[in-house]
C-alpha cells in the first residue's frame, strides 16, 4: 500500500505573517498613540462638560512632550502662578507670542495643569470704567487680547482666571468681547459668564484618570457701581464671591465636590500690598474647606502669603506677582505645585523666583538662593494658621456662646457713669448679655453688652450670625468702662450698646440711651459729617474709597454686619443721607 505523503501548504507562513501583523495592529489601535489624560486643551468638539469654549486654534502647537499615560502614577501635579498682565514694557512680548514666553516654559509646561491669574480685560475696545468706589489715585485699566492668551498657551499655561478687580476695565463692549473669547479663544477663561450660574460653572478635566473642577472668583474690594462686576441671576459679568455670588459659589463647590470631582478654587482676594491674611479670607477658605474644596489659591495682595493645609485642604493665600510691569515692590514670586492623589493634595513645592526691578518674566532660582527662598515662602505659613500636613478635617471654631439677663446689683454698680439719675429708661428695662466674638488677632474672645430688654434675643441672633462669618469686634465693653465718656469708648475702638447720653450737639437723648443702638469698630467705622471724623482714628476710613471689605473689621454695605441687622429690622447709619454713622445700628434707624 503506498503511503501518501501530506506537506503543508505554502500559504501558511504567509497567512500567520498576516495574523501578527493584524494583531499589531489591533494592539496599536488601542495604545494611546500620543494623546493624554492631561487635557491642554482639547481640541474643538472635545470638551469636557460645563466648559463652553469651541473652536480651538490648531496652530497652536499642543503639549504632546508632556503628554503622560494612562497607566502612569495616579499623582496629577497641578502648577499655579500669581497675578499676570502684559501693560507698558510689556507689551512687547505680544509681538512674538509663539516665543516669547519661551525663557519660562520649562518651568510653567512642567506640570499636568498650569493656571494663572490673568489681571486685563480681553478686548481692543470699549470705554474705561470710572471705578468711582476706587480711591482716585489707585485707578488702574488693563487690558489685552488674543495674543497674550495665544503667548500663555504656547509656553504650558492650561487656563487663566480673569475674575479679579481689571476683569472688566472696559466696561460693556470689553466684557462682550471677554465673553466671546471663552467661547472661541485659545485656551480656557475662568471666572466670567452670560450669567451669575454660567460664571461659576467649573472648568472640568479628566488627568491621569482623575476628575478635576475648578472655579475662579474675584472676593476683592469693589471699585465700581457698574453691575458687570458681579455677574447676576440674569446679567453677565464676573463671578463675584460676594453677597449672593458666594453663596452660589459655595454651593456650585459642593455640588462639584459630591460629583468626586477634586475641587480647585483660584481667588481674588486679601488686602493689596500685604503679606496679612484677611479675616475675611480665613473665614471663605473655611467655608470653602467645608464645602469639599481640595485646594484653594490666591492673588491680589501683590505679595506672597502663607500656605499649607487648613483641615484636609490646601490654602495659598497669595502667590503674589507672576509676569509684572515692575519688580520695585512685590518682586518675590514662583510656581506653587500641588500633588493630588485621590481628591486630595497630598504634597506641596514651591520653585522660588523674582520678578526684575524694571518689569518682565520671572527669573528662577537656584542651588543657596532657591533654597533660602524656600525657607521664607515656607515661613509665612506660621502667621496663617496653617499646617504642614493635612488632618482628617477643618478645625471646627469653639461653640457660640451666649448669656442674657436682668442687671445685677453689680452692673448697675458699674455702669453708675454711664445712667445718670434722669435717664428716660427704667433699669429692669434693660438686660445684660454676654456674647462670644472675634477679635482682630482670630481669637474667641467673651463681650459683653447692655440693651433694651425687648431687643436682647434679637441682639443675640444677630452676634450668632457675625460669629459664624468670623467679623471681628475688636473690643466690647461696657461703655461705663470708659467712665461713660463715649469718645474714649470709641477712640479705644470699643464697641458698645446702652449708654444714657444726649446726641451730640443737642438735648435729645440718643438711641443708646433707651438700649436700641449698638456701634461697632468706631475706629474703622467712624461718624462722619461734613465738620469732621470721630473719632480721629478713623479719618483714614472715612473716605468712601478707602472703605474696602479686606480692612479687618470694616462695615460694608454688602457686608453681614448689615444683612445681619437688617433681617431683624434695624437700619444702618452707613445708609443715611448727608452725614454717615458708619458704627451705627439702631432699632428705629436714628
Amino acid at each position: 500500500m503506498a503511503i501518501r505523503t501530506c506537506s503543508r501548504p505554502r500559504i501558511v507562513p504567509e497567512l500567520l505573517a498576516a495574523i501578527l501583523v493584524g494583531l499589531l495592529m489591533v494592539l496599536a489601535g488601542c495604545t494611546d498613540s500620543g494623546s493624554s489624560d492631561h487635557q491642554v486643551p482639547p481640541a474643538a468638539g472635545t470638551y469636557p462638560q460645563e466648559t463652553a469654549a469651541p473652536g480651538r486654534e490648531e496652530s497652536v502647537p499642543r503639549r504632546s512632550e508632556h503628554s503622560r499615560s494612562p497607566r502612569a502614577s495616579t499623582t496629577v501635579t497641578l502648577s499655579f502662578g500669581g497675578d499676570v498682565m502684559f501693560e507698558g514694557n510689556l507689551q512687547e512680548l505680544l509681538d512674538e507670542p509663539m516665543t516669547s514666553l519661551n525663557p519660562i516654559k520649562s518651568a510653567t509646561a512642567a506640570a499636568d495643569f498650569t493656571m494663572v491669574n490673568l489681571e486685563a480685560a480681553l478686548t481692543t475696545r470699549g470705554t474705561r470704567d470710572p471705578k468711582g468706589l476706587e480711591r482716585e489715585d489707585n485707578r488702574y485699566h488693563f487690558r489685552t487680547g488674543k495674543a497674550a492668551l495665544t503667548a500663555l498657551r504656547t509656553a504650558g499655561v492650561d487656563a487663566v482666571s480673569v475674575a479679579n478687580n481689571h476683569g472688566v476695565d472696559f466696561g460693556d463692549k470689553g466684557l462682550s468681547d471677554t465673553l466671546a473669547f471663552k467661547q472661541n479663544g485659545p485656551l480656557p477663561i475662568l471666572g466670567v459668564g452670560r450669567n451669575r450660574a454660567e460664571a461659576f460653572t467649573p472648568h472640568r478635566v479628566t488627568l491621569k484618570g482623575q476628575p478635576f473642577a475648578f472655579f475662579a472668583a474675584d472676593a476683592s474690594f469693589l471699585e465700581s457701581e457698574a453691575p458687570y462686576w458681579q455677574a447676576g441671576a440674569r446679567t453677565p459679568g464676573l463671578a463675584a464671591a460676594r453677597g449672593p455670588g458666594r453663596v452660589a459659589l459655595l454651593a456650585a463647590v459642593t455640588r462639584a465636590a459630591s460629583d468626586g470631582a477634586a475641587v480647585v478654587v483660584y481667588l481674588h482676594w486679601g488686602k493689596e500690598n500685604s503679606a496679612t491674611v484677611t479675616d475675611d479670607q480665613r473665614a471663605l477658605a473655611l467655608k470653602l474647606s467645608r464645602a469639599g474644596a481640595a485646594a484653594i489659591v490666591g492673588t491680589h495682595t501683590h505679595r506672597l502669603q502663607g500656605a499649607g493645609w487648613l483641615g484636609p485642604t490646601y490654602v495659598a493665600y497669595g502667590l503674589g506677582n507672576f509676569i509684572w510691569y515692575h519688580g520695585v515692590k512685590g518682586a518675590d514670586t514662583g510656581l506653587l505645585d500641588l500633588s493630588i492623589r485621590d481628591r486630595r493634595v497630598v504634597a506641596d513645592a514651591w520653585r522660588p523666583a523674582v520678578i526684575p526691578r524694571e518689569g518682565g518674566l520671572p527669573r528662577f532660582h537656584s542651588g543657596t538662593t532657591a533654597s533660602r527662598a524656600t525657607k521664607a515662602w515656607r515661613g509665612l505659613r506660621r502667621g496663617a494658621g496653617l499646617s504642614s500636613s493635612p488632618t482628617q478635617r477643618a478645625p471646627s471654631p469653639p461653640a457660640f456662646t451666649s448669656s442674657v439677663g436682668p442687671l445685677s446689683a453689680a452692673i448697675r454698680k458699674r455702669m453708675a457713669s454711664s445712667y445718670p439719675v434722669d435717664c428716660p429708661v427704667r433699669p429692669q428695662d434693660l438686660h445684660y448679655l454676654r456674647l462670644s466674638h472675634w477679635d482682630f488677632e482670630g481669637r474667641v474672645r467673651q463681650g459683653e453688652l447692655v440693651v433694651a430688654a425687648k431687643h436682647a434675643d434679637t441682639m443675640v441672633t444677630v452676634f450668632r450670625k457675625l460669629y459664624e462669618a468670623k467679623f471681628p469686634v475688636q473690643r466690647m465693653v461696657l461703655v461705663s468702662d470708659y467712665g461713660g465718656d463715649d469718645k474714649r469708648s470709641m477712640s479705644a475702638n470699643n464697641s458698645s450698646g446702652f449708654n444714657c447720653r444726649t446726641v451730640a450737639g443737642t438735648d435729645r437723648w440718643s438711641q443708646h440711651s433707651y438700649g436700641a443702638a449698638i456701634d461697632l469698630n468706631p475706629v474703622q467705622n467712624p461718624y462722619v459729617t461734613a465738620t469732621g471724623v470721630s473719632p480721629a482714628a478713623g479719618e483714614a476710613y472715612a473716605d468712601p474709597g478707602n472703605r474696602r471689605a479686606s480692612t479687618t473689621g470694616l462695615i460694608t454695605a454688602d457686608s453681614v454686619v448689615v444683612q445681619a441687622f437688617q433681617e431683624v429690622g434695624w437700619q444702618w447709619g452707613g445708609d443715611w443721607n448727608g452725614h454717615k454713622d458708619y458704627q451705627h445700628f439702631s432699632a428705629a434707624g436714628s
